[in-house]
């Protein structure tokens, strides 16, 4: 952790809906000010897409049907944490882009699921902004749950997190339903050692859970809208936060337990604006006066 250079890490599984929390702070940063360093966590894969495909068929025909974008041996768990601890430290490390698609690829003339190079950080940023599967992991070699000053884990209820894994794989990236059953099938044995612990780590979670019927996620012809659920959101240290204002300002919420608040689905985001804008003013506020005593 660090007052100088603060980092934000927002963690999830695939389909959980941390791109959404992204699209908040976003905005937080703009509306604020804030000259973020933006770190995508699938530019941490070790394999490009063509590269884990023959892996891929490789542990497939050693036996291993559980070899995973989840699971330590591909990903670059190291380099992440070394990227934390040196941005930490003095505010710069190494980064790259994954380019998922061709619009995203086309401005660097390269194909589809392939890295851009490593490139240094831009100088000179405000904080470090990690949204990917693993800005909470702790395995025996690497802490990544150690580093960042805030991390928010993003956890719908588990059918409601595959009906929007395959909604997305199926609309946007012309995947079978039968496709991303395998996938999710594959990475089980990695969720539930890599993915679920990181969430016992994380500062907030946010947990969307239906009101819809979701009890086969695998035949569901839509996501349920935001207004169809309702969003937990846990703090692991409630100190500091504000819940008589916070109850007071979201209509139809309420407390579940002494650190966990309860608001409608479709004011997940004005959640998040109340709660997180008061962090980063103080880490700006922190940071101020960190550079001011140098």
């Amino acid at each position: 952790m660090s007052e100088r250079h603060p980092i934000i890490a927002i963690t999830g599984s695939s389909g959980a809906g941390t791109t959404s929390v992204t699209r908040t702070f976003e905005n937080i940063f703009r509306r604020e000010s804030v000259h973020a360093a933006v770190i995508e966590g699938d530019s941490f894969h070790r394999y490009d897409r063509k590269e884990m495909k023959l892996r891929m068929a490789e542990a497939e025909k050693a036996g291993n049907n559980n070899f995973s974008h989840f699971g330590p041996e591909n990903n670059l768990f190291a380099e992440l944490a070394e990227l934390f601890r040196s941005y930490g430290e003095v505010g710069n490390g190494q980064r790259r882009k994954y380019l998922h698609d061709t619009e995203e690829a086309a401005p660097y003339k390269q194909e589809p699921g392939t890295f851009t190079p490593w490139e240094q950080l831009p100088a000179d940023t405000d904080l470090l902004f990690y949204e990917g599967l693993h800005g909470a992991v702790i395995t025996p070699e690497v802490n990544i749950a150690q580093h960042p000053d805030l991390l928010i884990g993003v956890v719908p209820v588990i059918n409601l997190e595959w009906i929007q894994k395959l909604w997305r794989d199926k609309s946007k990236r012309g995947y079978s339903t039968e496709a991303v059953t395998d996938t999710i099938l594959r990475r089980m044995p990695d969720y539930v050692n890599y993915i679920c612990p990181q969430f016992a780590h994380t500062h907030v979670n946010f947990q969307r859970v239906p009101t819809v019927d979701t009890s086969n996620p695998f035949i569901a012809r839509d996501i349920p809208a935001p207004d169809e659920s309702m969003v937990v959101i846990r703090f692991s240290n409630p100190k500091g936060i504000d819940f008589p204002y916070l109850l007071n300002m979201i209509n139809d919420s309420f407390m579940s337990r002494a650190n966990t608040v309860v608001v409608p689905g479709g004011k997940m985001e004005l959640a998040m604006q109340l709660i997180f804008t008061p962090f980063v003013w103080r880490m700006m506020e922190r940071r101020k006066r960190a550079l001011g005593g140098a």
